[in-house]
Formats: structure tokens, C-alpha cells, sequence
């Protein structure tokens, strides 16, 4: 069931459901994200089942305020109040020690939990609603492309969800930074839409990922974010040449293009003028609508890593990773 999230009865229900144990898919400013009770495993258990996600991959915990956040986390550093006070709410997941009522099954037996203020007014005014803190994965099957409309929802859950709010097109487009806060050092474990030089203006200095394959957080699996057809991405000099001849492949293109280029049969273009902030907004719908068309191949232009382009580049590694 779709409902309009612009009607008060469509937050009060919804607020219900998850309340009662049911999941609600509903916008936040990056994807829309599949929620429940945080603190009810057999709530968070249906979350994992909708979606066929593994269990050691942990969940993001939402909330509306301060006071959900102290019943959650045993205490803060003066660097997590600086980071909360300049970007919550807002695209940025802090990765922070837990208390001990929170379910071992939405951090994955993990010692902390993943926890961000989402600056949505539909996901704030569910949170509100609902009165407890929601656990929300993209809601979407686990490892597929991720959704930014409500129609994405529907197409790849359908009646696994109890209710799916609809409010339009996440403005964003891609998920949240997450930054791990329990090292000594802040530690990037996911990029987004709040980039590393923002955080290092805050946070001072920051660590890469670990490569030692333990799962901290959402997003980080070699194939992840993945369209059914596979994906290769191109130099930065192009290389379109490499497309086999006779092969029906699509184009993902950052830019428009200077010319028509005949080896596709489809070009997507995330941004016309190439700006990264509306080329992240467009990323995923892109993928979907190119993966709809039954290509044998896609292909992807790269962008520069430079702030979000470090976060579309990501995505597309993800995605463009071969299956183990």
C-alpha cells in the first residue's frame, strides 16, 4: 500500500505500524529506507527477511532527537558533539558505542551502533509519529540498486512492506557518510554526500576504511548497489571502443556527450553540465531505468574523486564489482 506522506493519516498510521512491528518504507533526504522498531528484534528480524539481507551486515538506527540518542549511546566525545552540532541532522551516520537494550541483531553482534538524525521532514515527522527509533536499511532487495521514489519501492518489495509513504524523489540520491567515532581516530567506512574535507574541517584528521573485511557498517561489501546487467566502468580517457561489436549495451554518462555515439543503444546522462550534485541525485534511478531495458552489457563513465565524486565512485566500483 502506497499513501501520500504529504496527509497527516498517512504519518499517524504508519506511526502505528511501526509501533505495533510492522515495517514502513519512507523518504529520508538520501534513499528511502525500509523501518521498524529499533528496539524490537522480531521487528528488525521482518526487516532482514524482506529484504534477504545477510545478518552480519548491520543496520542505521534513526532518530528525531537528543533524548532517543542518550538512551542509545552511553556517552559522547567533545569530536562527536562537534560533528552532531554541525551536521545532524543531515546525510552523516556516526558509528558511536551502544548501550546494551539495543538488539544484537540490528548492529550484527557488533559492540556499536550506526545512528544519524535524518533531515527529511516525512522521516522526521514518522519519527516523531512513532516515538521510538526506527531502524532503516534502503529498502530495497539486499545488494540491488537502491531507491530514491516510492515506485522503486513497490517494484522491488511489493507487499513485504506494510506501508510505503510517498514523498517524491529523495534529494539527495545517494546514502549517508558513515564515519566510525570508536577508534582513536574518526575513521571513514562509508563516503556520501558530506565529504571528507567537510568532516576534516570539523573533525580534524580522518582514517580510510580498513581492509580487513570485517562489516562496521551498511555499504561496505565489494558488490553492493548492483544492477542486474553487468556493469563495467571506462577510463577517464573514454574508451568506448571497448564495446564488442553486435553487443546491446547502455551508456552511463556523466555528462552530455559532444556527439551521438551509435555503439549504445541507450545513454543516460546524469548531468547535462556535469554538475556532481545533481549527477548523485540521478545516479541510482539512472541504473534502474538503464538495467530495465535488458542490455547484455553497461557501461559507466568515471568522474573525478573529488568530494561527492568520491561517493558516486564508490557506488559504481560497487556495483560494477563481479559476483563471488
Amino acid at each position: 500500500m502506497i499513501l501520500p506522506a504529504s496527509h497527516p493519516e498517512s504519518i499517524s498510521q504508519a506511526g502505528e505500524i511501526i509501533r505495533t512491528g510492522g515495517i514502513v518504507a519512507f523518504p529520508t533526504e538520501t534513499v528511502y529506507g525500509l523501518g521498524c522498531d529499533a528496539l524490537n528484534p522480531d521487528a528488525v528480524a521482518r526487516i532482514f527477511e524482506a529484504k534477504q539481507r545477510p545478518r552480519f551486515d548491520p543496520l542505521i538506527v534513526h532518530i528525531a532527537d537528543r533524548v532517543t540518542l542518550d538512551s542509545l549511546v552511553p556517552f559522547l566525545s567533545l569530536r562527536d558533539r562537534r560533528l552532531m552540532e554541525q551536521f545532524w541532522p543531515g546525510p552523516l551516520t556516526l558509528v558511536l558505542p551502544k548501550r546494551a537494550q539495543v538488539p544484537d541483531l540490528v548492529t550484527a553482534g557488533l559492540s556499536t551502533i550506526a545512528i544519524r538524525m535524518p533531515a527529511h521532514p516525512v522521516a522526521q515527522a514518522l519519527l516523531r509519529e512513532a516515538g521510538v527509533p526506527i531502524a532503516a536499511p534502503s529498502a530495497n532487495p539486499f545488494g540491488y540498486v537502491s531507491p530514491t521514489c516510492a515506485q522503486h519501492v513497490a517494484e522491488g518489495l511489493g507487499d513485504r512492506v506494510d506501508l510505503i509513504l510517498d514523498g517524491g524523489p529523495c534529494p539527495l540520491g545517494v546514502e549517508s557518510t558513515i564515519l566510525s567515532m570508536a577508534g582513536t581516530w574518526p575513521e571513514l567506512l562509508r563516503p556520501g554526500s558530506i565529504t571528507l574535507t567537510e568532516i576534516r574541517q570539523v573533525a580534524g584528521p580522518v582514517l580510510k576504511a580498513n581492509a580487513s573485511g570485517t562489516v562496521a557498517a551498511p555499504g561496505q561489501l565489494a558488490r553492493h548497489y548492483a544492477t542486474r546487467t553487468p556493469l563495467t566502468i571506462l577510463t577517464a580517457q573514454g574508451m568506448r571502443s571497448v564495446v564488442p561489436l553486435g553487443e546491446r549495451a547502455g551508456l552511463l554518462a556523466m555528462a552530455a556527450p559532444c556527439h551521438t555515439d551509435n555503439r549504445f543503444c541507450s545513454i543516460e546522462v546524469l548531468s547535462p553540465s556535469g554538475d556532481l550534485r545533481e549527477a548523485a541525485r540521478n545516479l541510482f534511478a539512472a541504473l534502474r531505468r538503464l538495467d530495465a531495458k535488458g542490455f547484455d552489457h553497461l557501461y559507466a563513465e568515471p568522474c573525478d574523486e573529488q568530494g561527492l565524486g568520491l561517493a558516486i565512485m564508490d557506488r559504481l566500483r560497487r556495483c560494477a564489482a563481479p559476483l563471488t
